[in-house]
Parts: structure tokens; C-alpha cells; sequence
């Protein structure tokens, strides 16, 4: 029986890609006007269609040995938070209650959910203390989620999938209802999660986060005004809808019980080349919960793993319909 050959890894430059969104967004809030609305056209309008059109990547790839490009790109991702949240809160300042501050708002909220939660994601499973854990949680700070490093480690990679996870949502739910009740529940969660390993209630560090995050949009409204502060809160609703509805798409209908072992057919995948490379591989989840420790650059998709019908851009607007949503999903969940 001969040997499967493995082809060598994509270039790392594909994931450059991931770039698009938060340049766009960074000159469309310092350029004004219609401007505003690049990164939501780019990333609701655009990119869904790309989706379906660069397809996806059916060949056998041997695993990357090299993630010095992919690390630093982590890093610089992080980075892009500063022009981005100040860009939109001077945006925000300059403008005032005009429909431009809210479009630049949306369209920053997009770009953080890339570069704050993704990437506050990926480096929120860096060594504790580490520069990347630190620069995590400065990132999360900036959206006003804090916790969710916390919910993610402890709890979400435990209980995925189960009842006791609020940031799965079981068949028949909508996306709607998903965020209303996950939202709340995950901070409560972090809370009790961190509340057992403090020593008191001032320990607690989903306290301290909370305290920070005030803090911060305290010297934002003083920087920037009421409307910088609103552009600011704004940007962070936005995110943070973003992320739970990732969270929704990629373990929607798929359950296990609490007891049960968790395996690939937990996660939903895809392999759609655009999502990959623009949201640094996170539609390779089935891999990440399998493999938690390994970085995002050395994720493989898994054979027989549940495959979303597009990427994570091309769902987004059947998710916002539940029938629609129900009646494309609910057949490819496997028994």
C-alpha cells in the first residue's frame, strides 16, 4: 500500500488577508463620510460572496513547522486596537450624533471583533503573564469582554457542547435568543469560575477586569466626549454579537452529554478558504478543542468532522433569518 504524499503548507501570506478589514476601517474612520462604510461593505458585502467563490482547500498539507510570520501577525493584529479604537472615538468626537459616528462604529466593530476577540482568543491561551496573555487581555479591555478568557479556558473547552456550557447553542435555537441568554451567563459563569480559585471578593479578577473596563471608558469620555464614548460602547456591542454569533454557528445542534468524550463531531469546521485566512484559521474548531495548546498556524481540519456549508462570512445573514437558518442546518447536524 503506497504512502499518502502531504503537500507542502500554504504561504503564510494568504492570511494577510486578515489585514483588509481593520486598514479599511482605520482609514474610513479618519477619512469620514461614506468612508465609514467600507468595512461592513467589505466584510458583509463583499466577502460572503467570496466565500462561496474561492472555495476551499482539498489538498493533503503536511503540518507547518515555521509560525514566525503567523506570530507576528498575531501581535500586529493586537496592535491595529489602538488606531482602531481611537480612530472611531475621534470619529465620534468630531461628528457627533451623526449616522456617520454609528456606521464608523459598525464598521469598527467588525475589525475589533477580528483583531480583539480573534486575536484575544488565540493569545488568551498563551502561557499566563506572558506578553501575549497580557496583550489578551488589553485587547478584550478594549470591547468591554474582559471575561471572556476566563468563560473560554475554564469553562467553554470543558463543556462544550453540554448543557453546562452557555456558549453552545442546542438545535432548534436562534441566534437571537442564543446571545440574549449566553451574554449574561457567560460573565456569571467567569464570575464562579474565578470566585473558587480567589481568596476573597476583592480578589476576583472578573472584578478587576470590570474595574478597568470602567476606567477606561471613563478616560475615553474625557479624551473624547459623550460621543466619543458612545462610538466606543458601540464598537463593543458589535464585537461582541460578532463573537457569539461565531460561537453559535460553530457548535450549533451539535450536544453531548456532561460525561460524554468530547470528539470532532462537537465543533462545526469549514474549510472555506476566505474565513480561514481572514479569521486566522478559527474555522478550524473542531482542531483547536482537540489540540487547545497548539497555536492556530499548526491546525489541520479533521475527516469526517460536521462541515458548515460555507464560511463564517457567508453564514452570517442566513443566521439572522431562524427559519432559513433552521431549515439549512438542522439536515447536515449528524445524528
Amino acid at each position: 500500500m503506497s504512502e499518502v504524499t502531504l503537500e507542502k503548507p500554504e504561504s503564510w501570506m494568504w492570511h494577510l488577508i486578515g489585514f483588509i478589514i481593520p486598514a479599511s476601517v482605520i482609514a474610513g474612520n479618519i477619512l469620514g463620510e461614506w468612508w465609514v462604510l467600507s468595512g461592513t461593505i467589505i466584510a458583509l458585502g463583499i466577502y460572503p460572496i467570496l466565500d462561496w467563490l474561492l472555495g476551499e482547500d482539498h489538498h493533503n498539507r503536511d503540518v507547518r513547522t515555521n509560525g514566525t510570520p503567523f506570530e507576528v501577525m498575531l501581535y500586529v493584529h493586537a496592535l491595529l486596537m489602538i488606531p482602531l479604537i481611537w480612530t472611531v472615538c475621534w470619529r465620534g468626537q468630531q461628528d457627533g450624533n451623526a449616522w456617520t459616528t454609528w456606521a464608523a462604529a459598525f464598521s469598527t466593530g467588525i475589525a475589533t471583533g477580528i483583531c480583539g476577540i480573534v486575536v484575544g482568543h488565540e493569545l488568551g491561551h498563551k502561557k499566563p503573564k506572558s506578553v501575549g496573555w497580557w496583550m489578551a487581555r488589553a485587547t478584550l479591555v478594549s470591547v468591554m469582554y474582559a471575561h471572556f478568557t476566563t468563560e473560554h479556558n475554564y469553562n467553554h473547552h470543558k463543556f462544550v457542547a453540554t448543557q453546562k456550557d452557555p456558549a453552545s447553542a442546542p438545535k432548534g435555537r436562534s441566534l437571537w435568543y442564543q446571545v440574549v441568554q449566553t451574554v449574561p451567563n457567560q460573565f456569571i459563569s467567569a464570575w464562579g469560575v474565578q470566585a473558587k480559585r480567589s481568596k476573597s471578593f476583592l480578589h476576583n479578577s472578573i472584578l478587576h477586569g470590570l474595574v478597568i473596563q470602567i476606567a477606561f471608558a471613563a478616560t475615553i469620555w474625557f479624551i473624547f466626549g459623550t460621543w466619543g464614548l458612545g462610538a466606543l460602547l458601540y464598537q463593543a456591542v458589535i464585537s461582541i454579537f460578532l463573537l457569539e454569533y461565531v460561537n453559535y454557528i460553530r457548535h450549533y445542534g451539535l450536544e453531548r452529554a456532561v460525561d460524554e468524550r468530547q470528539t470532532k463531531m462537537h465543533s462545526w469546521q469549514s474549510k472555506k478558504r476566505l474565513s480561514r485566512w481572514a479569521l486566522i484559521e478559527l474555522t478550524l474548531h473542531p482542531a483547536h478543542h482537540l489540540k487547545a495548546s497548539d497555536p492556530f498556524w499548526k491546525l489541520q481540519p479533521y475527516e469526517g468532522a460536521p462541515e458548515l456549508p460555507t464560511g463564517y462570512f457567508g453564514l452570517f445573514w442566513p443566521s439572522l433569518i431562524p427559519p432559513l437558518w433552521k431549515r439549512w442546518l438542522d439536515p447536515l447536524i449528524p445524528e
